[in-house]
């Protein structure tokens, strides 16, 4: 089963639990402040998708595979959940609910739509094969040889949050051979029958580009209860770049 890292309810109240599923080279730890903050009324349990983290390695890497990963999850945990999934774990997750929707109470979709993308992620993966993890101590030390290959200073923090500085040499906690080999597949989506008649917010970030207008008629289609929101001055990583606004955003569709 996937690696979870489970936040228990403050004052927990008679309601399923929360999954989080994280994005293309993310894992449950980026997810830890909010998901503090948003464990009040019920657990939250975030997960290291496979192949990134420490959850299992796999050799396939599609979106029926990702969605049964969080169905096992769920029926570890009283199997129904809301699930919240940001870009590649948001299309996991509305692929779960088109196929397995029993297991879902509410859906939340970060910024992505179930619609294939033409962009490559795979010079990223280039960049982190091409480190060279030998002799690096420090955090530091890592970004200043990524900055040779990635110029961002936000997107070399959010890779260098995947390697694993405890052991020499240091190692990425992603399996890069094969989120390379299944990249056509992530950034596509699936053909896949169903509609899922649960609450469904699809929240994103203003400034994206991710899901556009157009993208509107297929999501009805397949999520004839969508809501949709926009958070102001965010990109795709809107969790990361409005924190408050993204939780109370969801806080409050949970609680609806």
């Amino acid at each position: 089963m996937l690696n979870t890292v489970i936040y228990p309810a403050s004052q927990k109240e008679d309601t399923v639990p929360l999954i989080i599923g994280h994005g293309l080279f993310g894992s449950a730890r980026n997810w830890g402040v909010i998901a503090r903050r948003l464990a009040t009324r019920r657990d939250v349990i975030a997960v290291d998708q496979r192949n990134h983290g420490t959850s299992p390695r796999a050799p396939a890497h599609s979106y029926a595979d990702l969605a049964d990963d969080l169905a096992e999850v769920i029926d570890a945990h009283g199997g129904v959940a809301d699930v919240l999934g940001h870009s590649m774990g948001g299309k996991a997750a509305m692929f779960l609910a088109l196929t397995q929707g029993q297991l879902v109470r509410k859906l939340v979709v970060a910024d992505i739509a179930p619609v294939a993308y033409s962009h490559d992620q795979s010079r990223h993966i280039h960049a982190m094969r091409t480190l060279d993890l030998q002799g690096i101590a420090t955090r530091g030390e890592a970004d200043r040889r990524l900055a040779q290959a990635v110029d961002d200073p936000s997107l070399r923090a959010f890779f260098l949050q995947s390697l694993d500085l405890s052991v020499e040499p240091a190692v990425w906690r992603l399996n890069l051979d094969v989120l390379e080999d299944a990249m056509s597949q992530i950034v596509g989506w699936p053909q896949v029958e169903g509609v899922f008649e649960g609450p469904t917010l699809f929240l994103t970030g203003a400034n994206s580009n991710y899901v556009m207008p157009d993208s509107r008629d297929a999501i009805r289609k397949m999520f004839p209860k969508a809501r949709f929101a926009k958070i102001p001055g965010a990109g795709h990583w809107l969790h990361a770049e409005r924190p408050r606004e993204f939780e109370q955003a969801v806080e409050v569709f949970l609680n609806l």
